[in-house]
């Protein structure tokens, strides 16, 4: 089962792509994804990368962490699962 990571303080030019070859060199790569704005269409500067194992997600903490990465130091860890939103719970009335 894949496990997702979360890459935080990505340059706002960087693709999908650039992000999947980034995290390939630590094992195989399920996705890649950059979260955009809806209204703006501009990145938000963050994304997820899925990696098959546990292991090559240990190595990839381990690798790209704190590493320089399109000219911004990048934050990357275990993703955590989003909480429901109050939004969404009040309109369950």
């Amino acid at each position: 089962m894949a496990k997702k990571l979360y890459v935080g303080n990505l340059a706002y030019n960087t693709t999908e792509d650039s992000l999947r070859n980034l995290f390939s060199q630590f094992g195989c790569v399920v996705s890649a994804k950059i979260i955009f704005d809806r209204d703006t269409g501009n990145s938000k500067g963050f994304g997820f990368v899925e990696m098959e194992t546990d292991e090559e997600v240990a190595a990839a903490i381990a690798g790209a962490n704190g590493r320089e990465f399109e000219g911004r130091q990048i934050k990357v860890n275990e993703a955590m699962e989003k909480a429901p939103s109050d939004r969404k719970m009040r309109g369950n009335w």
